[in-house]
């Protein structure tokens, strides 16, 4: 019992683990939450799989074994108990009971036997009668089956424990240590899976993955197990014909459904039928349930426009989302970069938390520049907006080193006038950080491509300087000290924004450089702007009073865009054009025969506490013996558990034998 006891508290031990550590999720996750050492202490004991780890199974299985051996062992007696009446009892033996009685009688033992009997029968007690010379020992017992509570609540933990054994991993993980098969660890198509790869479509117990685009079908799902997978055949074919999904105001998804067609090559026949989150399909012992949604290879065109060097010009790429597409930038010349680009998903509805006609960010400009790389929106109030299909994609250098970028597809009302949200992080586990590029008239990054342009432009940098200090100085000697200023400003924050200008600057002292550099360099900009029309040929603009608002607030924008650009580790902005969006449904298909096995335990177990609980074992011995004309009665009663019941049910029989006495 011992030993058993510290195995359930082992068990409920590694049950809080499980429940409180999510379980299976992918290394990356776990080693960026935890860190490198943690994560490879945490892994020899398995904590990302706790249900299916070598040591919580063999814990399973010592026991059972070892709750199966105390069945085995005090089963039979304890049924020889429960049947038996224990009528060898003496008379001496029933005056050492703290529960006893004793009382002479007018009638003779034969009358004496048959009241009592009557009485015993009517209370509930079945009653054995042994007859002893001319005495008689009625021996009578009720709620003896109580002892059916001990061995229903230990047989329950053995069922219960082996219909989790059979809905483990251990029927497959079998397979792979004695039945030949090799997990996948390579990207190959299904049909190109060997046959050690491919698990029995008669396999006894899994839990796979499906994913099914719209219009597509399959009859194969994906058994994870360690690091790699197995195909595991189903007894039937799904096609996705329609995929329904319905959003909260929120953005949150309220209802998402799967219309599929069901084919069963065995006999034939096929069906419909709509599969939805707590209403699974049921077909043939598998069950398939509707476990979430995914992008099915949606195909997108995305527009790559320059933002480092001297370059300009952009170029469209044509890619499915999951499919990996090199691209190649300065082609032509000696040290081309290439990189590898993947569209990870397309998002079409975005409802963001956006707050109207308001500020979201401080108006100190070194807040400024914290905002614009924080989050793309505030959570203050609730306005929210469905602005647009988004896409994310990964970015592969060719020293290996990628990035994760999130884009919006339009511009954004944000900061007083429409923004493109680009955003990056380095990894999943860290939240996308955002820079806030200002659209032009035709909501497009062309007119701040171009500005960029222009200020990585040694010449025009220099003139504009010049112009600066033309509109600024009151006289000569102060017009070659603005124009010096403004082109070192200029160099400086084309190299590294606002940083590279704060670098050589006292702390204290930056407050005040700020005040000053900040409207220079926004003055040299817009001259800078000028420039680059008159160098594309293009006319120069005159405004009235609302259209120069709107472009000094887009040169406001641009400026806190420009300064964060050098932190941005890629050279190329992705943005979304086109998409042709394709949904795909993503079922948990299971096998799951100790469920039932675990149903029946469930039951065992209700009916033993039943038993433990509300039935109590109770005897009672009469010893009956001739005395003169009459009769002497001696009783004793017993219970296993001596509660304040029995002291009543005992009050009770006392009355009861007074009364039959006389």
């Amino acid at each position: 019992m011992r030993f058993a006891v510290s195995l359930l508290m082992f068990i409920c031990v590694a049950s809080v683990i499980g429940t409180v550590l999510p379980q299976n999720q992918a290394s990356s996750t776990y080693i960026d939450q935890f860190g490198p050492f943690w994560y490879a202490l945490f892994d020899v004991f398995a904590l990302w799989h706790v249900y299916n780890s070598w040591w919580f199974l063999t814990i399973m299985a010592f026991l059972v074994v070892s709750t199966s051996l105390c069945l085995l062992r005090n089963t039979p007696k304890m049924v020889k108990d429960m049947r038996s009446f224990r009528e060898y009892v003496r008379g001496s033996s029933l005056r050492a009971f703290h529960h006893k009685l004793e009382t002479d009688t007018p009638y003779s033992p034969e009358e004496s036997s048959r009241k009592l009997t009557q009485w015993l029968n009517k209370q509930g007690y079945k009653v054995k009668v042994r007859q002893d010379g001319d005495s008689q020992l009625l021996a009578a017992k009720k709620g003896s089956t109580n002892r059916l509570g001990y061995i229903f609540a230990h047989a329950a933990i053995v069922v219960i424990c082996v219909g989790g054994i059979l809905d483990s991993e251990l029927p497959v993980r079998m397979q792979v240590w004695l039945g030949g098969k090799t997990p996948i660890t390579e990207n190959m198509l299904i049909k190109d899976v060997p046959e050690s790869g491919w698990l029995s479509v008669a396999n006894p117990s899994y839990r796979a993955n499906l994913l099914i685009p719209e219009g597509s079908q399959s009859s194969s799902a994906i058994v994870a197990v360690g690091d790699g997978v197995l195909v595991q055949p189903m007894p039937f074919s799904l096609k996705l014909k329609q995929f329904d999904i319905e959003y909260y105001s929120t953005g949150m998804p309220s209802r998402f459904a799967s219309h599929v067609e069901v084919s069963d090559p065995d006999t034939g026949e096929t069906f419909d039928q709509v599969i939805e989150v707590n209403e699974p399909l049921r077909y043939k012992g598998v069950t398939v349930y509707q476990s979430s949604f995914d992008d099915g290879g949606s195909g997108v065109q995305l527009k790559a426009w320059p933002i480092s060097g001297k370059n300009t010009e952009t170029f469209n790429v044509d890619t499915t989302v999951g499919d990996p597409t090199d691209i190649t930038l300065n082609a032509s010349t000696e040290q081309p970069e290439r990189y590898q680009l993947n569209v990870t998903d397309l998002r079409v509805i975005n409802v963001e938390n956006l707050e109207i006609n308001a500020d979201p960010q401080p108006r100190a400009v070194l807040d400024h520049v914290a905002a614009v790389t924080g989050s793309a929106t505030t959570l203050k109030n609730e306005n929210l907006r469905n602005v647009g299909p988004s896409v994310e994609y990964r970015l592969t250098g060719a020293d290996g080193q990628s990035f994760e970028y999130h884009n919006y597809m339009m511009p954004i009302a944000l900061d007083g006038g429409p923004v493109f949200l680009v955003g990056v992080r380095s990894n999943s586990a860290e939240a996308f950080r955002y820079i806030r590029i200002p659209a032009d008239a035709n909501n497009s990054l062309e007119s701040f491509i171009h500005l960029r342009t222009a200020l990585n432009n040694p010449e025009l940098r220099r003139q504009a300087a010049q112009q600066f200090a033309a509109q600024s100085a009151n006289s000569e000697s102060q017009k070659a000290l603005l124009e010096k200023a403004a082109a070192g400003a200029l160099e400086a924050f084309s190299k590294g924004g606002f940083n590279q200008l704060l670098e050589p600057v006292p702390e204290a002292e930056r407050g005040r450089f700020l005040s000053f550099a900040v409207p220079m360099i926004q003055l040299s900009l817009a001259a800078l702007y000028d420039l680059d029309r008159a160098q594309r040929g293009l006319p120069e603009l005159t405004y009235n009073e609302a259209q120069s608002n709107a472009h000094n607030q887009w040169m406001q924008q641009a400026l806190l865009a420009l300064s964060n650009l050098p932190d941005y580790p890629a050279p190329i902005v992705m943005s979304l054009t086109q998409f042709d969006h394709v949904q795909a449904s993503v079922f948990q298909v299971a096998r799951s025969p100790g469920q039932t096995t675990v149903y029946l335990g469930c039951l065992f177990l209700v009916i033993g506490i039943f038993s433990m609980f509300y039935i109590r074992d109770r005897r009672i011995w009469i010893w009956v013996q001739p005395k003169h004309s009459g009769s002497q009665w001696l009783a004793a009663m017993t219970s296993q558990r001596r509660t304040l019941d029995f002291t009543q049910e005992f009050e009770r029989f006392k009355n009861a034998f007074k009364q039959l006495s006389t």
